[in-house]
Formats: C-alpha cells, sequence, structure tokens
C-alpha cells in the first residue's frame, strides 16, 4: 500500500520536472511559517500544481486510503502541503521510522566523541546483564555497525514468525536488552545465502530488538537519557519542539519504533539530509555522517538496499530513474530525499498492519 502511494505521487511530481509549466495558482499550505521554511509556487520549481492537485483529489476520493499528509519540498522551498484529518499540528506515529531517527542520533554521539566509532562493541556497554544465554564468542564481536545495518550474527527477524528474536516476543518480557543479547547466533541453511556471498558482505535481516539495543548504547555513552540527548542536539537545534516518544516497560526511549512527530517535522529531518546535515546554517550532523550513512551496505532484495537505518532505492518515471534514500514505517508512513532533484517528500498514512505498509 505504501509503496503505490509514493510510486504515485513522484510519478506525478517527477514527471513535472520537464514539463513546460502552465499556471495553475499555488497550492494553499497549511500554517505556513516563514522562519521554518521559505514557501514558493509550485511552478516556480518546476512542478505541476495541477498535478499535485490531482494526487489531493486522487487521495480524498480514496484512491489512496488512510492519507493523512502530503508534504513536498524542492529547493529548500516549501510547495506543497496538505491534510487529510484536518490536523496540520497532529503527531504522527511514524512506527518504524524511529529507527532512522536513531541512527542520527548514533551518528551524533559519533560526531561529538561520546561514542568512538560504529565498531564499538555492543556487549562491553552492558556488562551489568551478563552471563547471557546461549553463549558464542561471535556475538561478542557484534558492533554498532552490525545494528545500524541489520545485519548482526543475531537470530532475529521481525519478518519469520518463528524467529527467536521477532518483535512479538520481544514485547512479552521486561528487559528488551536482555532479550537481545540473549539470542542464539543464527544459522545459513543451504538455500539462504550467506555474509560472505553477499552483496557487501552482510545478510539483511529485519531486526527491531537491534534498534532498541542501540537506544541503551546511546544512553549508557552519551549518560544521559536518549529523549534528552534527542532534544538537545536534534530536536532543539531544528524548532522541533512537540515530540512524543513510547517507552520500554524499564523506561528506555523506544528506539525501534513509535515516536510521534509532526508532518512538518518530518520533512524537517529529510531537509536536513539533504543539505548535507545543516539547518539555519548550523551543522547539525556532520556532512561524512550524512554521507556514510546513506551509502548502500547491504542488499535487501534487487530493487532495495539498506545503509546505517536507511532504505536505498530508485523510482522511475517515464525513462527516468530518480535515486532516492527514505525512512519508512508501518502504516506509509515515508519521508523520503531525492538528491538528483533537491527534494524531498513526506507521506503519513494508518494503514497499520496492511501487508506492504
Amino acid at each position: 500500500m505504501c509503496f503505490e502511494i509514493t510510486s504515485f505521487i513522484i510519478v506525478i511530481s517527477c514527471c513535472a520536472i520537464s514539463i513546460t509549466p502552465f499556471v495553475f495558482g499555488q497550492v494553499q499550505l497549511s500554517n505556513p511559517t516563514a522562519s521554518d521554511w521559505g514557501i514558493a509556487n509550485a511552478e516556480s520549481v518546476g512542478l505541476s500544481a495541477n498535478r499535485l492537485a490531482q494526487m489531493d483529489s486522487a487521495i480524498r476520493k480514496g484512491d489512496f486510503k488512510n492519507v493523512t499528509s502530503v508534504l513536498v519540498a524542492r529547493h529548500g522551498k516549501l510547495i506543497h502541503e496538505s491534510y487529510f484529518d484536518n490536523e496540520p499540528n497532529g503527531l504522527r506515529n511514524t512506527r518504524s521510522l524511529t529507527k532512522t531517527v536513531t541512527g542520527m542520533l548514533i551518528g551524533i554521539a559519533i560526531d561529538k566523541g561520546l561514542l568512538s566509532g560504529v565498531d564499538a562493541n555492543v556487549f562491553r556497554f552492558f556488562q551489568d546483564k551478563m552471563p547471557v544465554q546461549n553463549p558464542d564468542p561471535r556475538k561478542e564481536k557484534i558492533t554498532v555497525e552490525d545494528f545500524l545495518t541489520m545485519s548482526s550474527s543475531l537470530e532475529c527477524d521481525d519478518n519469520n514468525s518463528f524467529s527467536r528474536g521477532n518483535e512479538e516476543r520481544m514485547y512479552l518480557i521486561e528487559d528488551w536488552i536482555k532479550f537481545t543479547l540473549d539470542l542464539p547466533v543464527k544459522g545459513f541453511p543451504a538455500w539462504v545465502t550467506k555474509p560472505k556471498d553477499s552483496p557487501y558482505g552482510r545478510s539483511f535481516s529485519y531486526c527491531t530488538a537491534g534498534a532498541v539495543t542501540l537506544g541503551g548504547v546511546l544512553e549508557r555513552a552519551t549518560r544521559m537519557s536518549v529523549q534528552t540527548f534527542a532534544a538537545k542536539n536534534l530536536f532543539d537545534p531544528l524548532g522541533i519542539s512537540k515530540v512524543e516518544w513510547q517507552f520500554t516497560p524499564l523506561d528506555l526511549a523506544m528506539t525501534g519504533g513509535g515516536l510521534s512527530l509532526r508532518s512538518r517535522d518530518l520533512l524537517k529531518l529529510a531537509q536536513l539530509y539533504l543539505n548535507g546535515g545543516v539547518w539555519n546554517g548550523r551543522q547539525i550532523i556532520t556532512q561524512q555522517w550524512v554521507k556514510v550513512s546513506t551509502t548502500p551496505k547491504a542488499e535487501i532484495d534487487d530493487d532495495t538496499e539498506y545503509s546505517y537505518l536507511w532504505w536505498l532505492r530508485s523510482f522511475k518515471s517515464g525513462t527516468k530513474k530518480y535515486p532516492t534514500y527514505y525512512m519508512t514505517g508501518n502504516g506509509g508512513n515515508k519521508a523520503m530525499v531525492f538528491p538528483d532533484l533537491d527534494m524531498v517528500v513526506v507521506i503519513t498514512a494508518t494503514n497499520y498492519n496492511v501487508r506492504g505498509a
């Protein structure tokens, strides 16, 4: 569902770029705030206001279900903002889109010297949770990068209901980090490609437990709560004041999902990366981290790759392909960056647990 919505938006937006502009009038923006964004007419940045209006009409007719907002910015200007639930300031439960925010926080902690790097050993942060079940020396070599790329040696797969590390099993117990550390090392039957034979030398397996454990790494490395570190170093500099975290049973901010943000603030996060980590002239995330965290590290399928909790793929419009990296969460929530188009797009939706969303 969410990829169908995304593809539709990209087609009508991207196709408009090479078309001779027609004057259809400016799309009405909800609560435009000049201090956050410059406001521009769609035609002035090479997009068709008519096509964007057609998109809105299709969503309102129900051609695309349960979409709550669509925002588009190009060349740093907000050019389209539509809310289909009449909640321009409503908090969006982004679900697993939260994971990408966690990756941003890891990058900031490394940039500030609070975390030694992506090669930092995870188990060394949790000596108080030893010994672990299923002891194996390979587990003790797991790094921050292994969790950032969803490719650790742990048997953890949210897409397999039989997996020991499936997130639904984690939610039943109190200590989610101990749950992760106790997982066994995964095996590779003959029909599964081993890491050494995989592109980039990593075998991707979607694992929320790993992203949750990165929250524990953040707290212990920075010596402050995840929510405090995030507010001080990411949200406050971006002018993001309305934030709602979910928490684990042991009161750790849930870095694997459930963070709620406003649609326009999601657009800020995407624009921050498009700007090379800069917002309003301030370097919030280093350009180096922006680059390394959006460079392919693992292959998911023939069309999709993965980096540091960012998804990477290209969308086709006519004969052209437009590469993108994006955050995504259950329900159809996406914040997408199109570097070649100097454009960011946010889609929020509530198609929770719909296949493909």
